[in-house]
């Protein structure tokens, strides 16, 4: 069976193409700067990247190429071979617990969780109407981020805030990055070979957020009411005291949507380095002893132990760290700093493995007398999002 995997921007179009149980990858791309000029596309296939340009209005043209594509390639010979579309959602709110097959109604929440998650929920309703119309017999799947958090309980998701603003607006924790905190978990318990087991999971990229698992289900987690809380990221500032922002409303003049612009883009690393909300460029500062690079490490790494060391309480102790993402997967200094301020809970770096898990590696990154073993992790949403695809096409 072939299933497609789709994650849809605001300007952009990411997929890969499944042959299914077993897991193949046909092929895989993205279709960028869709609405703005200047659109391209690269796509991936047997080793052979291809980078076209195209002028593509709407996400409508980036899926009447993507079909295209695959034709032409011989990746199906018929749009009837592909039997399901999943597609990462953001934000399901408290209503989706699980991948769902996509109706209208789905569709619709979706759209009115729209001002929970502004740039990407709608991008995803986008990406769905695309994909339905040009391959009208797929299985569509919505496969949400929010999901695996689902199973944190009242007193953790719960803000201390009245109770009306959550029975009549729906405020409380949500969390995101489920998809990938799900696949680097099962991963974790498959390399440990337990089944019954506690992981903590850092996931490090841009975005960035920490979890606690146990036996497979969430406890906690970073992300809050919105992707903006937590630890620092690259744009977004992460978890402050909410009274900087009418007290700076006052000071300067600001209104609340500049302040909440500056807060998820212009905050941050990107804030605190004054170079870039990219930590390749900030490390290669950091070389160069720039003090604003080295005190942005420092935070961001202060905001990361911070989340692990409180996890690590409330599982009463892991039986794994995991680090995940861009930053996670490629960054030893980051990881050798998270590594080494968790030192006075027994952890071993093994620095040499650490410089070695990177670029696609996974494997343990401290010693064997470590008092809890930290693994390298590369995440795979698309896959899980293929897995519930594939499952649920099948029912």
């Amino acid at each position: 069976m072939k299933i497609l995997s789709v994650n849809a921007g605001s300007s952009s179009l990411k997929f890969q193409a499944y042959e299914m149980p077993e897991e193949k990858i046909l092929i895989k791309g993205v279709f960028e700067r869709i609405g703005i000029d200047g659109g391209f596309y690269t796509l991936k296939i047997n080793g052979e990247k291809i980078e076209k340009k195209a002028d593509m209005p709407t996400h409508d043209e980036a899926v009447k190429i993507l079909v295209k594509e695959l034709l032409e390639r011989n990746i199906v010979k018929s749009l009837d071979e592909i039997e399901g579309i999943g597609h990462r959602i953001v934000h399901g709110g408290a209503h989706y617990k699980e991948s769902v097959i996509i109706t209208e109604k789905v569709v619709k929440d979706i759209e009115d969780l729209s001002p929970l998650a502004p740039l990407h929920n709608p991008a995803h309703v986008m990406g769905i109407r695309a994909c339905m119309k040009e391959i009208p017999n797929a299985i569509e799947v919505a496969c949400f981020d929010t999901a695996f958090h689902q199973t944190i309980e009242e007193d953790r998701y719960l803000y201390a805030v009245p109770n009306e603003w959550y029975e009549k607006y729906d405020i409380r924790k949500y969390g995101f990055h489920g998809t990938s905190h799900k696949y680097v978990s099962e991963r974790a318990a498959e390399l440990l070979d337990k089944k019954y087991s506690n992981i903590i999971v850092c996931h490090l990229g841009n975005g960035g957020s920490v979890s606690a698992v146990r036996d497979g289900r969430c406890v906690d987690t970073s992300m809050g009411f919105t992707p903006n809380a937590g630890i620092v990221m690259g744009s977004r500032c992460g978890d402050i005291d909410y009274s900087i922002i009418p007290y700076l409303m006052k000071k300067t003049g600001m209104s609340i949507d500049e302040i909440d612009t500056i807060l998820n883009k212009k905050s941050g690393m990107l804030a605190i380095s004054e170079i870039s909300s990219d930590f390749r460029d900030i490390e290669a500062k950091i070389s160069v002893r720039d003090h604003k690079a080295i005190l942005a490490h420092y935070l961001y790494v202060n905001s990361v132990v911070d989340y692990i060391a409180k996890y690590y309480v409330e599982l009463g102790g892991a039986d794994a760290i995991c680090f995940t993402a861009g930053v996670g997967e490629n960054s030893p200094h980051v990881r050798r700093m998270i590594v080494d301020r968790l030192s006075c809970l027994g952890l071993k770096l093994d620095r040499d493995k650490n410089e070695e898990m990177r670029f696609g590696k996974e494997g343990l990154i401290t010693k064997e007398d470590s008092s809890v073993p930290c693994y390298v992790i590369p995440t795979d949403e698309e896959v899980m999002i293929a897995r519930d695809t594939y499952n649920l096409s099948n029912q």
